[in-house]
């Protein structure tokens, strides 16, 4: 029989430590496969037994799949330690086995480890979910609608392009994406626009970009919408301007988790110390190590400082790996060593030596992906499952070669990002029930308003969405009566059905089931994706009715890449290295190592050079310790990148890998290129040398 404290011996002493602090700021640096989820689920329940309310903890991370995984592991405990300290009561109170408990005197509070356990749970999400939350709570503070609508990134470019054309500027000449990435980079710095106008600036685009803003947000409050940054941005802001709503949180949140810390940005840095600042509990868990998103505004700097930004921190250091083998960690440490802004640790393992490294020297991408394939190939045929295999790379653009030769071998295969969600068939029904609750959303309206054809051209659908619809032929009117009909029934059906039966009502009555019943072989593919986003659905049923809309919208508008993996497919996974951060595989194939690829060059960046060059080593770290069994590494001695021909440097990463655990092989037969990168230093490469195929 498990005492309470009894699931505090499945963690090492490091993990121990770190579940037992209670009180105060506590820095959690762990590295890569060293259990840290593990360690904030028994660091919750731990909280739990010595009296905190469910209710009190808050717990983010940054994506859906791992939110679902520490949501599972917590949920796990809490029903292992309810079952545990149920039957211990039981025998306390000599209650045979079959007979449940009934307090006689409820008046007399029990010692709390005997109590049974709360029904509710603690708050965890990701940092965006988080502010959605935030955001619809105080919806009418903030001046929306709590069916708002969230613009994904399309989305919001595409409100940007009409902004600029609404200021008479041409969308093909003003770089709308430049604009989208500078505006996003703002926000999370917590710029707003005001800010951004009182800035002085001597850049000839700064007015442009203002004027851009201005309008942009002008159209984000005419549609009821926010984009990505907004969900962070705009909690931050409502705080800092009602301390009376802060306080209730802060309330309401008393103990706080943050997992991959390194990876916050300034605004999800303040909204932490926001709600953090009356207790001073916040238990943050991160790896500078493993900071890899400095380009889109993540600042490792605050896992750095955090012993200065939370005076009388406790700083705990996970060192013991349960992943991979010693041979992958000492390649791993090697790498990283040599990176100066880091908080230091040395990863080790009881898991055994393990295989040693291949590394194969391509002449071109089509060998480099050949060869990955026969791999994949021999490894599959032999047991090891596809989802156990995993080909990682720098760039996208590498991954079309890899599809060839594995399509060429048979191999199946998963490219991560191609999501479910992003189906035209499905972002359909989505935009059928966005616009049904929020009418203002334009970008939804344009989507679908011609969903089946009814005519509306790019002309048409201006004239509605500026008021003049009185100006369209009395046909047109006729058929966006009908449409609007179709809206309302659709609202109703939201409004009245679980939400699995509300969707097939959408289905049929947007017409979409006539239509792609009536088409081709393609739609009645098409018309199986809504019938699996109906089953979908059916998970959301069983939560209350008034929250099952809500966190299906929710939890579609904020998915990630990972979240395809969660989706049905057995195949070999593709991906960039940064996708794979948190993921595990027993095959890592690391392909492309090459200088000038991996690491990145990135000409024209205004990035500090030494901070950029250490983001590349972390980068390739977290590559490397994405291995549980074995590492393939490979490079190509030329490559074409847009349409050049290219020779190459081996990746001057592989100088910190170790002779002695490689096993070299060279796919480029009798040129004077042989041995472990022997004659890249000394000999000029051309590509006439290397021979045309």
């Amino acid at each position: 029989m498990k005492s309470t404290e009894q699931h505090l011996l499945e963690l090492n002493p490091q993990q121990r430590e770190a579940a037992t602090h209670a009180e105060g700021p506590l820095l959690v640096v762990a590295g890569a496969g060293a259990g840290k989820t593990k360690t904030i689920a028994h660091r919750i329940l731990q909280l739990i037994h010595g009296g905190v309310p469910p209710q009190h903890i808050l717990a983010i991370t940054f994506t859906n799949k791992a939110a679902k995984e520490m949501r599972d592991r917590v949920t796990h405990l809490l029903g292992e330690s309810r079952d545990t300290r149920y039957e211990a009561r039981k025998q306390e109170a000599g209650v045979k086995s079959q007979e449940p408990i009934i307090s006689t005197n409820p008046v007399t509070p029990m010692p709390y480890a005997l109590c049974p356990m709360p029904s509710s749970l603690p708050f965890i999400s990701t940092f965006h979910a988080l502010g959605v939350q935030l955001i619809k709570e105080n919806a009418a503070i903030l001046g929306t609608t709590r069916y708002f609508t969230i613009l994904d990134k399309t989305e919001s470019l595409a409100t940007i392009k009409r902004a600029l054309k609404a200021l008479g500027l041409n969308p093909k000449e003003e770089e709308p994406q430049v604009l989208s990435t500078i505006i996003s980079r703002e926000k999370n710095k917590l710029v707003t626009v005001d800010d951004f106008g009182r800035q002085e600036s001597e850049s000839w685009r700064h007015e442009t970009i203002l004027k851009t803003w201005k309008k942009y947000e002008e159209l984000l409050r005419e549609q009821q919408a926010f984009d990505f940054d907004d969900l962070i941005l705009r909690p931050v802001l409502l705080f800092r301007a009602h301390p009376e709503i802060l306080a209730r949180y802060q309330e309401r949140w008393r103990y706080l988790h943050i997992d991959e810390y390194q990876d916050t940005n300034v605004a999800q840095y303040e909204l932490s110390r926001l709600l953090a600042t009356k207790y001073g509990n916040i238990c943050v868990v991160g790896d500078t190590d493993q900071s890899v998103y400095g380009w889109r505004g993540a600042d490792y700097r605050n896992i750095l400082h955090f012993e200065e930004n939370f005076p009388g921190a406790r700083t705990v250091t996970l060192e013991e790996n349960y992943r991979s083998t010693q041979i992958i960690l000492a390649t791993a440490n090697e790498v990283i060593k040599k990176n100066k802004l880091r908080k230091e640790k040395n990863l080790f393992t009881k898991r055994g030596e393990g295989e040693k490294i291949e590394l194969y020297e391509a002449l071109d991408e089509g060998d480099e992906a050949r060869h990955v394939a026969k791999i994949l190939e021999k490894l599959l045929g032999t047991g090891t499952p596809p989802t156990e295999c995993a080909v990682l790379y720098r760039a996208n653009f590498q991954s079309r070669v890899l599809e060839e030769a594995l399509l060429v071998r048979g191999v199946p295969y998963q490219v991560l990002g191609t999501k479910f969600y992003e189906r035209k068939e499905v972002k359909d029904v989505l935009a059928f029930v966005r616009v049904a609750l929020n009418p203002n959303d334009r970008e939804a309206f344009a989507r679908i308003v011609n969903v089946p054809p009814r005519g509306v051209g790019a002309v048409s659908l201006e004239k509605i969405q500026s008021g003049r619809e009185a100006e369209l032929p009395e046909k047109l009117r006729a058929k966006l009566y009908d449409f609007r009909a179709i809206l309302k029934r659709v609202r109703e059906a939201l409004g009245q059905e679980k939400l699995s039966d509300a969707l097939k009502q959408v289905v049929r009555i947007s017409g979409l089931e006539k239509m792609l019943t009536e088409g081709s072989e393609e739609d009645e593919e098409r018309l199986l994706n809504l019938k699996e986003l109906v089953t979908i659905a059916t998970k959301y049923d069983a939560l209350p009715r008034e929250e099952q809309l809500d966190t299906f919208l929710t939890e579609t508008a904020l998915l990630s890449d990972q979240d395809s993996l969660m989706e049905k497919g057995s195949g070999v996974r593709l991906m960039t290295i940064h996708a794979a951060k948190g993921l595990e595989f027993a095959h890592v194939f690391i392909v492309g190592l090459e200088e000038g690829l991996f690491p990145h060059e990135r000409l024209g960046s205004t990035r500090n050079p030494q901070e950029e060059a250490e983001e590349e080593r972390r980068l390739f770290y977290v590559a490397l310790t994405r291995a549980k069994q074995k590492l393939h590494l490979s490079y190509a001695a030329s490559r074409t990148i847009f349409g050049s021909r290219h020779a190459n440097l081996p990746s001057s990463f592989l100088d910190d890998v170790a002779d002695e655990v490689v096993e070299f092989e060279s796919g480029i037969g009798n040129s004077n290129i042989s041995g472990r990168g022997g004659g890249w230093e000394e000999d000029v490469i051309t590509w006439d040398s290397l021979g045309k195929r």
